[in-house]
């Protein structure tokens, strides 16, 4: 027996066990959300909190129930309904995604990996995590939580590189269970105890239900130089004026004059700059006589 095979005969039965106990009631989990939920929940979870998402998932999912519902609307309207989460050019890449599906698989989200990996938007994490979550599959999902979990426990380090390795992938395809229903809910239980427990900063080690096998732990903690910080500052920037200026075109029924835009912030060559950003991210729509609006096309 290899120390990795050994490592997901003592991994797998206490982390399960304890996701079985401990996970969270989240709506893109409930049977009724189906694979459009999972994929949904997945877009709108990148670098956004479950709090801020759970309100924003819920109205999405009861205007837009399929992918064929959302494919049949203008992208502009995914911008609007995207809100406050932030990022919205996820909003464009999701509406891109429904109408793929619209088009090549009757307005559903595809079963296969390969099918969800070709889709517009859906990168190698998104296609693993929604054939896992949603249709049971065996994959390695490897978000920042599952990273961290499986560097600590397994490879003895505090913290995963900061851009996911190959020798990475190895190790999670290499600790899958075999089954496919339990693979997925490893997957699932991995991303929960890096989301609860095992977190970044301040880990519960005490709750872990691996740490009687993490080797990290067993190795004393050795400090490692952690994730750099993201920049906590909003105020003044780009983003911040992006927002303002999107908030104003998603309250709006009709094009927006440049004046209106003109109002939400004081310095007129950022102002320009970020405005010149939301059409080239093709979020905005420039329309003649100086008019802005959300995207139609």
């Amino acid at each position: 027996m290899t120390a990795t095979e050994r490592n997901s005969t003592a991994l797998h039965t206490p982390l399960i066990a304890w996701f079985d106990a401990n996970a969270r009631d989240l709506p893109w989990r409930r049977p009724e959300a189906g694979a459009w939920g999972v994929m949904v929940s997945e877009f709108m979870l990148q670098q956004t909190p479950v709090s801020r998402v759970l309100p924003v998932f819920e109205q999405w999912l009861a205007r837009w129930p399929r992918p064929a519902d959302l494919a049949a609307e203008a992208p502009g309207e995914a911008v609007r309904a995207w809100g406050r989460l932030g990022y919205p050019r996820r909003a464009l890449r999701l509406h891109a995604a429904a109408r793929a599906m619209a088009e090549r698989y009757g307005g559903e989200v595809p079963r296969e990996h390969a099918q969800l990996l070709a889709l517009p938007g859906v990168g190698e994490y998104t296609a693993a995590a929604v054939a896992s979550f949603a249709y049971g599959q065996r994959h390695a999902v490897l978000d920042t939580n599952v990273r961290r979990v499986l560097a600590r426990a397994v490879t003895g380090v505090q913290y995963p590189p900061n851009a996911t390795t190959a020798a990475e992938r190895k190790l999670a395809r290499a600790l899958l269970p075999e089954e496919d229903a339990t693979a997925a809910r490893w997957a699932a239980a991995s991303m929960e105890l890096g989301a609860l427990v095992c977190t970044a900063r301040n880990e519960a080690c005490g709750g872990c239900p691996l740490a009687a096998a993490c080797a990290w732990r067993l190795a004393g903690k050795p400090a490692h130089e952690g994730p750099a910080r993201r920049g906590q500052t909003y105020a003044g920037t780009d983003r911040q004026v992006r927002g303002r200026l999107l908030a104003v075109l998603r309250e709006a029924t009709d094009p927006v004059e440049q004046r209106h835009l003109d109002a939400v912030w004081h310095e007129p060559v950022q102002r320009a700059r970020a405005l010149d950003g939301l059409v080239a991210d093709g979020l905005v729509e420039p329309l003649p006589g100086g008019r802005y609006r959300l995207p139609l096309g």
